[in-house]
């Protein structure tokens, strides 16, 4: 049986009852969840509150949901995914700029590419070929193009056998593609685009440790230059970051950020709406 929740922030301990019977042996791989009415019920929490604790260990491969089956424990071979919200959310806060998104990218898919070469299966290298096929086929279809680009570096970043490097990468990676999915259309670089992931390829294939290393980083510089001439604004990635709890930022929503009790320092709000973040000072809550 499981207990109630009696903390505040519910979703939290939720996720945290369950993961302790898995780290206990009480829950095992392949056990199934009792069904979401029953286990809110024995939680006393809401339903919704229970679909965020589920889905953030579904994020870090410890439960997974099937459709019509229920939920299951499982262990994932995979990386973990990551949920890339709070970065989102950070990017939008803190205006991260194109050149600092790139700069993360390159020094996690530099290494990833290095290990790659030195780890990478037959059957790794031979779907990153068929992905770099897919590119030079989809030359005339940005979009489709994008998919088989994503497609490449995950699978690199697979091949690198770290999968925390693997999951910082898709976290960033993911930003990226969101943000770059809305201007992919007006891409000029998509042939470049291409041969600079057969390069890639080929020195994983060789075994090529540093050659894959300097190969990566040139592909990136290069994709940031055109990408930057295509006007990505990584900010407007942020507009589908959560508000903590798994669910998204309502269309209009404010949040206080800072406060004092003194009456000589007002308090800071920011909130979001249709046209991005804004920020204010003052005692009241800004009106949406």
């Amino acid at each position: 049986m499981f207990e109630p929740v009696r903390t505040r922030r519910t979703f939290e301990e939720a996720a945290e009852q369950i993961a302790h019977k898995v780290r206990t042996g009480e829950l095992r791989v392949g056990d199934k969840l009792p069904g979401e009415r029953a286990l809110a019920a024995q939680m006393e929490i809401s339903r919704p509150t229970l679909r965020a604790g589920i889905r953030s260990l579904s994020a870090v491969g410890i439960l997974q949901s099937r459709q019509g089956a229920g939920t299951f424990v499982v262990q994932s071979e995979g990386p973990p995914q990551l949920d890339s919200s709070p970065l989102r959310l950070m990017a939008s806060l803190h205006g991260f700029t194109s050149a600092e998104m790139f700069e993360a990218r390159q020094s996690l898919e530099m290494a990833i590419a290095g290990l790659a070469a030195e780890r990478a299966t037959g059957d790794q290298m031979a779907s990153m070929a068929e992905e770099v096929t897919g590119m030079f086929a989809s030359l005339d279809e940005p979009e489709q193009f994008l998919v088989h680009d994503m497609r490449f570096h995950q699978t690199v970043a697979a091949a690198s056998g770290n999968r925390i490097l693997t999951a910082l990468m898709n976290m960033v990676a993911t930003i990226l593609f969101d943000a770059r999915r809305k201007t992919v259309k007006h891409a000029t670089d998509l042939k470049e685009s291409a041969e600079m992931h057969r390069k890639i390829y080929r020195a994983i294939r060789e075994h090529s440790p540093e050659a894959a290393r300097l190969t990566m980083r040139d592909h990136l510089m290069l994709a940031q230059r055109a990408q930057e001439a295509e006007g990505i604004d990584y900010s407007d990635a942020a507009d589908v970051a959560g508000n903590g709890d798994g669910s998204p930022w309502p269309a209009c929503s404010c949040k206080r950020l800072t406060s004092s009790s003194s009456t000589s320092r007002p308090i800071t709000w920011t909130w979001r709406r249709s046209n991005g973040w804004k920020t204010s000072s003052g005692s009241r809550m800004p009106a949406c």
